[in-house]
């Protein structure tokens, strides 16, 4: 199926021309769709559907880019291909310091140029987004690694203070997973660790964040969420762990169970320190009370 590619761009005869271009091309073959305007464009680029985006500067009373910072600033991941009508150098190492990873100059452009700069953006993009998951994924699991989750709980702390919400940690461990790997060995143990960071992440919202803080431990944040939400979400943590034995093989399931702690910034603390401290007590509440269970900070 070919790739999708996003022209935004305020001029309908750009359209056409662009068209024209694709239709020539000598590689790839690319489905070409269009938004005239700035409000029309920024939605479909952040709705990741594009495989990547040639964008116009001049887009009526604002401008390429501002498009590009705003798409950035909500984490946009497209690779972007700035389109302008000046050949002046500022203008193309703003593009380029604002997120773009090619210009072309309008007058200048041809086909053989457009798929060219293409080809480069689709593959430095996806080399930007290998090297991005190296440095932000845990290599096991999948899941966001410990730098990861203290950038991203160090944000949603920032957010939660200016707009005035609450942020919540659920920190889960595994029970008794020194056992697991005592008696079935590391490569048994790999396994349940990649199984239940899976069901964890099966169990919560789009929005929210779940890492692998280290070894057996985890950690689940949660945005807008008070106590009663987060203690909702962290019981269903746990039923999704214990409801199925883990597979470490054919004849080898495991009944394996979770214990889970839950705080509250800000009522439970003022900052991500106190917020993990706190979460931290709350899970070793849940183990003292038997494991297999979320306790909220407080309430044992």
């Amino acid at each position: 199926m070919a790739r999708k590619i996003l022209l935004i761009d305020d001029d309908r005869l750009q359209y056409r021309v662009t068209q024209a271009h694709f239709n020539v091309f000598q590689g790839e073959r690319y489905d070409l769709e269009w938004a005239a305007t700035y409000e029309e464009g920024l939605p479909k680029l952040l709705s990741g559907d594009y495989s990547a985006c040639l964008l116009d500067y001049q887009l009526g009373e604002r401008d390429g880019l501002q498009l590009i910072r705003e798409a950035m600033a909500a984490g946009c991941r497209t690779p972007i291909v700035f389109l302008t009508a000046e050949s002046a150098q500022r203008v193309d190492i703003e593009a380029m310091n604002a997120g773009a990873l090619d210009y072309l100059v309008k007058g200048e452009i041809t086909p053989r140029m457009v798929e060219r700069s293409l080809r480069y953006a689709l593959k430095l993009g996806e080399t930007l987004e290998a090297l991005r998951r190296l440095a932000t994924r845990d290599k096991l699991t999948g899941l966001l690694n410990r730098r990861e989750f203290d950038r991203i709980i160090e944000e949603e702390r920032e957010r939660a203070v200016r707009f005035g919400h609450t942020v919540a940690l659920i920190m889960v461990d595994i029970d008794h997973f020194k056992s697991v790997n005592d008696t079935h060995g590391h490569p048994v143990g790999d396994v349940v660790l990649r199984e239940v960071a899976r069901r964890l992440a099966s169990q919560v919202r789009t929005v929210d964040r779940v890492a692998r803080f280290g070894g057996e431990e985890f950690g689940v944040i949660l945005v807008h969420a008070d106590r009663a939400a987060a203690l909702e979400v962290a019981n269903k943590l746990c039923v999704a762990v214990r409801r199925d034995p883990i597979l470490a093989g054919e004849t080898l399931p495991l009944n394996i169970t979770i214990s889970a702690g839950v705080a509250i910034l800000p009522i439970d603390a003022p900052d991500e320190a106190g917020l993990l401290s706190r979460a931290d007590k709350a899970l070793y509440a849940a183990k003292v009370g038997g494991r297999d269970r979320a306790v909220a900070f407080g309430q044992a």
